[in-house]
Order: C-alpha cells, then sequence, then structure tokens
C-alpha cells in the first residue's frame, strides 16, 4: 500500500508552473534579497502568467479543537498548492517541518520548499509530499 497521498495532474501542473515563475524572478533578481522581495516579484510573475494565488494566508491552528493560534502561509497557488518561501544560506529540517505543517492543516498533498539564496535556482527547491 502507497503511504503517499500522491499529488494529482493538477497540482503537478501548478507545482511546474510556480517552478518556472520562481526560476524567472532568480533569473531577473539573483540571490541577494530578502524572502519578502522574492514574494512579491513572484506574485507579479504568477500574476502575469494568470496562475492564481493568495498572499500570507492565514491558516487556522487548532489544538484538540481549540483555536490556539495561526500560521501564515506564504502562497497558496490555485487553491491546492502551498509555496514556502526562503532567502537563507541553507534550507534546514524546521523549514520542511513548518511545510509538512502546513500540508498536513489543510490536507494538501504537495508543496514547494523554495530558498531564493543560491546560485541556480533548481539547487533551492524542495518538493515536499504529505504522507499519511
Amino acid at each position: 500500500m502507497n503511504s503517499r497521498n500522491e499529488p494529482n495532474r493538477e497540482i503537478e501542473e501548478l507545482a511546474h508552473a510556480t517552478i518556472g515563475a520562481a526560476i524567472e524572478v532568480h533569473r531577473y533578481l539573483g540571490p541577494g534579497f530578502l524572502e519578502s522581495v522574492y514574494e512579491a516579484a513572484l506574485a507579479v510573475e504568477l500574476q502575469g502568467r494568470g496562475i492564481e494565488y493568495q498572499r500570507q494566508l492565514g491558516v487556522a491552528v487548532e489544538y484538540k479543537g481549540v483555536l490556539v493560534g495561526e500560521g501564515k502561509l506564504d502562497l497558496l497557488v490555485g487553491r491546492s498548492l502551498i509555496v514556502e518561501l526562503k532567502a537563507v544560506d541553507a534550507l534546514l529540517p524546521i523549514h520542511k517541518a513548518q511545510l509538512l505543517s502546513y500540508l498536513k492543516t489543510l490536507r494538501h498533498p504537495l508543496g514547494l520548499l523554495i530558498n531564493f539564496k543560491v546560485q541556480v535556482l533548481r539547487q533551492g527547491i524542495q518538493r515536499v509530499i504529505l504522507s499519511n
């Protein structure tokens, strides 16, 4: 039995399109800016490509049925792909854990963790799939 929630074709296409948009942003801006700059630029690029997205979307965090806080997604693309952006020297396990927590909370199967502080953006992209 497969223990992964395999992303469907639509989510895979959103991921591919989002990665393409992020590569364009990185190609244009390079690796030296703050995360907020990349988020704004990626939003411009997604909009220009006609890709639906929401920025800084609030996510309710519950503990045993009680609201205990709120997280913020950097981007939700197409209502199903969570994108967390970073501009750090190296992605750490906590960055993946954050994305996994959002995937679990929203019950989405796929997220992208994108670190813009790299020379070649493909080296800074991690696909994260929610396991059962």
